[in-house]
């Protein structure tokens, strides 16, 4: 019993503190996304994939949560936008406690999109309140198609889902069009992307990262 108090206490907290963080990303118009998936689902490359084609007048900052190495941050860097690497020291998530002191230094009134690249977790991080506008979860083609049965709370938290990887479809055993299925079982409202890091569906990711900071800039959107 106790160990469910402390639990309820902690969300409690870290609730607050999301609140904060949110006014202050509608205050600055800020478009936040926080992006959630197993590891090795291919967060990192659509990131890689993102930054190399994202306009570079507009002012995007990442912060990407790891165990223990910087390795995210290093590959990231490259694409010339600031990046911090989150260290969690083995929590498996990263909370809004986190996010607030990482920002610190950073002037909210030089940002147009903040990125959140969540540590390699379905569970975890869905009950974390990080401010943001939107959760995306990441499903690969090589996991399984039941990944949305099996962990539906991210699947249902998630405005997006995309479906990473899929130039290896014709060599692994994988029924995307069931995965799909299964995602709106559970979410039958949840957006489906398709791509890979050969280029498929980027276009349309940027496409929605577009109509969602142009929503956010003009006060039709703001995070629940």
């Amino acid at each position: 019993m106790s160990q469910i108090v402390v639990e309820k206490k902690v969300l409690n907290e870290n609730q607050k503190l999301a609140a904060e963080l949110r006014e202050k990303f509608r205050e600055h118009k800020i478009l936040v996304v926080n992006i959630i998936s197993s590891p090795g689902s291919g967060k990192t490359t659509l990131l890689e994939r993102t930054l190399e084609r994202m306009d570079k007048s507009k002012r995007v900052v990442l912060l990407t949560g790891d165990l223990q190495t910087e390795n995210d941050a290093k590959r990231l860097a490259q694409w010339g936008f600031p990046v911090k690497q989150i260290i969690t020291g083995g929590t498996c998530h990263l909370d809004a406690r986190m996010i607030e002191k990482h920002l610190a230094e950073w002037p909210l009134d030089g940002f147009d999109v903040l990125i959140i690249e969540n540590v390699g977790n379905l569970v975890c991080p869905t009950s974390y309140d990080l401010g943001e506008h939107f959760k995306i979860v990441i499903l690969s083609v090589t996991e399984g198609e039941d990944k949305p049965l099996k962990y539906p709370s991210i699947f249902v938290k998630s405005e997006l889902m995309i479906l990473s990887k899929v130039d290896l479809l014709p060599y692994v055993p994988f029924d995307a069009e069931l995965a799909k299925k299964n995602a709106r079982s559970v979410h039958p409202g949840i957006e489906i992307i398709e791509t890979s890091s050969k280029g498929e569906g980027l276009d349309q990711w940027m496409k929605w990262l577009e109509e969602k900071l142009a929503a956010v800039k003009s006060g039709e959107l703001v995070s629940a």
